[in-house]
This record gives C-alpha cells, sequence and structure tokens, in this order.
C-alpha cells in the first residue's frame, strides 16, 4: 500500500515563509517525478513547482524567485520552500509523486492537502 504524508502547512503573514514536506512509502516502482499542487477556493487546481529525479525543476510564473522546490528521490521526499508569502498563496497544497514501471506504466501517487493561509 502506497502512502503519501504531507506537513508543513499553516498560517502566516504576509511576507512570511513556510516549508511544506512530503514523503512517499510503499511504491513498487522508482519515484522519478514530485511536484506540488495547490487548489484555492473556486480555483482549478494548478501545478506549483516540479523536480524530476535528474533535478530538473519548473515552476508557476506566479511563484518563481519566491518558492524553490527540493528533493531526495532516494528518499521519495519533496520539500517547497515558500518565502516572500502572499495573500494569493492562500491555498491547499497538494503533493504528487510519480512512478514509471518497466513497461511504462505511469502512477500518480496523491498526498493529503495542506491549508496555507497567508493573511494579515
Amino acid at each position: 500500500q502506497v502512502n503519501v504524508v504531507v506537513s508543513g502547512g499553516g498560517l502566516v503573514r504576509p511576507g512570511g515563509s513556510l516549508r511544506l514536506s512530503c514523503v512517499c512509502s510503499g511504491s513498487l516502482f522508482s519515484i522519478n517525478y514530485m511536484a506540488w499542487y495547490r487548489e484555492a477556493p473556486e480555483k482549478e487546481r494548478e501545478l506549483v513547482a516540479a523536480i524530476t529525479s535528474e533535478g530538473t525543476t519548473r515552476y508557476a510564473d506566479s511563484v518563481k524567485g519566491r518558492f524553490i522546490i527540493s528533493g531526495d528521490s532516494a528518499a521519495n521526499m519533496v520539500y517547497l520552500q515558500m518565502n516572500r508569502l502572499k495573500p494569493e498563496d492562500t491555498a491547499e497544497y497538494y503533493c504528487l509523486q510519480r512512478a514509471f514501471s518497466e513497461d511504462g506504466s505511469q502512477y500518480n501517487y496523491w498526498g493529503q492537502g495542506t491549508q496555507v493561509t497567508v493573511s494579515s
């Protein structure tokens, strides 16, 4: 059974920082893609940042220069350091860890959401 556990959300003032963590256990195949998504009320879920097992990263334009994604592929852990937070960053944040089997099948493992609220 695959288990994805997310931690680190909370309430922070504008300009503050938070760090999210996500660990995946139980996957039969190697995790080679990890990402953070977020979903604000009445908005669609959007990609915030992603990292491959080779270390290639990708960010949404709205968080470039403020958020940093990092990962430990051997431990199936991914982090999101969020700096200079803005009220518009308020959302439920979700972790995705993706594995591929030898036959090319893709397995997406989602963690539970963690609420990030940026408010004075």
